[in-house]
């Protein structure tokens, strides 16, 4: 009941978010540095607690920064992820005990790349010229593959699918998992052509159907390793959640794990077709 009220609350709130990202850009990047600021703080949490003494403070600033140059200048990402990534290898070798520089130092600036840079990939995504589509496209794909997960790998799970990282995920539930995504993707793209046949473009897919379901199942997979690796590092840090901030969903990298592989490579499909 508390993932069910968790989810009735914050599900309205990311479609509002979405389709108000054409006209309100800053919007959409305060929501994506706020969620990004906490998983980001859990995730140091974690590596903190497998021995590493991160430098928080340093670390959330160069957050803010990368997500401020990837909105003022996302031409410039790669330079301004360097220049931060050293900026924090001297802070460590400065305040960490020398036998745990390089460990401090790795466990930052992955964190900063894991979190702040695959979360920027929604940003980015909003910026096409059928941003709000990608955004609901890909959120979509993640949930309905999350819920077809759930209750069908509950019901039907027999054989393992990672037992070592997840204990609880089968290839029944994964395979679900797939076609949730690809139906939800189908009705999607139903919606959207009916929309445009009344003259409402509020929705815009190019390209065929066959395009679509196969990168919804290829969003789908990027989303399932990234609930599994973070499992990893959970199970490295001897916890259940990362955190306790959502009712049912346990912290807010438990809640964006999926979103930390499936929307970078949603925006790499997109910089793929566009480049070939």
């Amino acid at each position: 009941m508390q993932r069910l009220i968790t989810a009735v609350v914050l599900i309205p709130l990311v479609l509002v978010v979405i389709f108000l990202s054409p006209r309100l850009p800053l919007l959409l990047m305060g929501v994506v540095f706020a969620v990004s600021a906490l998983a980001l703080w859990e995730f140091l949490g974690l590596a903190d607690a497998m021995g590493a003494k991160t430098p928080r403070a340093a670390v959330m600033i160069c957050l803010a920064v990368l997500l401020l140059a990837i909105f003022r200048r996302p031409d410039l990402m790669a330079p301004f992820l360097g220049a931060l990534a050293l900026a924090l290898f001297i802070v460590c070798a400065f305040r960490s005990p020398v036998n745990r520089v390089l460990a401090d130092t790795a466990a930052s600036v992955f964190g900063l790349i894991y979190i702040g840079l695959s979360m920027s990939s929604l940003y980015l995504l909003s910026t096409q010229d059928n941003g709000p589509s990608l955004l609901l496209f890909l959120f979509l794909v993640v949930w309905s593959g999350d819920i077809a997960a759930l209750y069908i790998g509950r019901a039907f799970g027999r054989r393992r699918l990672a037992p070592t990282l997840s204990p609880n995920k089968t290839w029944e539930g994964s395979i679900a998992s797939v076609a949730g995504s690809v139906a939800i993707t189908g009705a999607l793209l139903w919606v959207a052509q009916a929309l445009t046949a009344h003259n409402v473009d509020a929705l815009f897919y190019p390209g065929t159907v066959i395009h679509w379901l196969g990168l919804a199942a290829l969003v789908n997979v990027g989303a399932q390793v990234g609930d599994l690796v973070e499992s990893a590092i959970k199970r490295g840090a001897g916890v259940k959640d990362s955190g306790h901030l959502l009712p049912g969903h346990g912290g807010m990298l438990d809640r964006i794990d999926a979103l930390l592989l499936a929307a970078p490579l949603l925006w790499y499909a997109q910089l793929a077709q566009q480049s070939f």
